[in-house]
């Protein structure tokens, strides 16, 4: 069997994210059923991570086998992308792999980052590519409190009540915010996150910015360990997986 790793790109309004599901349209799926139908074999998709619905990305990594060697793959990108492209999809790299390589487990660090639009008019040209908040954010704060979030701790705070993760424990090894011309971009790093943790915190951050909460409260919710006391999660559409590094 030979392994090809795939760096993809998706817009992930109109899916029911990354994962194959009995109903909708997902990510894996269509990728799946495209490989299979141009190798004529069935192949299985593995990806890095699971991406929610409507959460975009900007470098997802996958993997899959297949009996036979693809000899030319610039010729196999192309026909792949010219039924993924109308979708919404596009694959930007193809490599071939070790039987060692596993798009999952052998990631080291995986990069989000989550988009914020702070201004009075909606979004036209990036629309849904973020999340549109009128009421002005102190940009100060959220870096306080972003700060606060680095180390290793429990993000039970921020854990979907369906998360299926063995432990709460994570560790974030840094979060940047940087603010431009209204535009917030906050990066999170961490080898591993769990189900709409980073949204969470942004939902959390966001809460902080707009003075809704104290820092002395922000940092009672992130300690209490309850999820129920979360602010409500940041929308899917401005997250991105940014990159997943090996």
């Amino acid at each position: 069997m030979l392994r090809y790793q795939l760096i993809i790109e998706y817009v992930g309004t109109n899916f029911r994210g990354w994962q194959i599901q009995r109903k909708g349209q997902t990510i894996q799926g269509i990728i799946q059923k495209k490989i299979s139908k141009l190798l004529k074999q069935k192949v299985i998709l593995y990806g890095s991570g699971r991406t929610d619905t409507g959460v975009h990305a900007i470098a997802q990594s996958a993997h899959f086998d297949c009996d036979k060697e693809i000899i030319d793959l610039h010729k196999f990108l192309k026909s792949l992308n010219h039924f993924l492209n109308q979708k919404g999809i596009a694959i930007t790299n193809i490599k071939k792999r070790n039987s060692k390589f596993h798009s999952r487990f052998s990631a080291k660090e995986r990069i989000y980052k989550y988009v914020i639009f702070n201004r009075i008019s909606t979004p036209v040209i990036e629309k849904e590519r973020g999340w549109h908040v009128r009421k002005p954010l102190d940009i100060d704060l959220i870096k306080k409190g972003a700060k606060r979030l680095i180390g290793t701790y429990d993000y039970s705070t921020f854990r979907s009540s369906s998360c299926h993760a063995k432990s709460p424990i994570r560790t974030i090894k840094s979060i940047k915010v940087k603010s431009l011309k209204n535009k917030i971009e906050i990066e999170f790093r961490s080898k591993s996150f769990l189900q709409q943790q980073v949204r969470s915190m942004v939902g959390c951050l966001k809460f902080l910015g707009e003075k809704k909460w104290d820092f002395k409260t922000f940092e009672k919710v992130f300690k209490s360990k309850k999820r129920v006391l979360c602010a409500p999660p940041a929308p899917p559409e401005g997250l991105f997986l940014s990159k997943v590094i090996y």
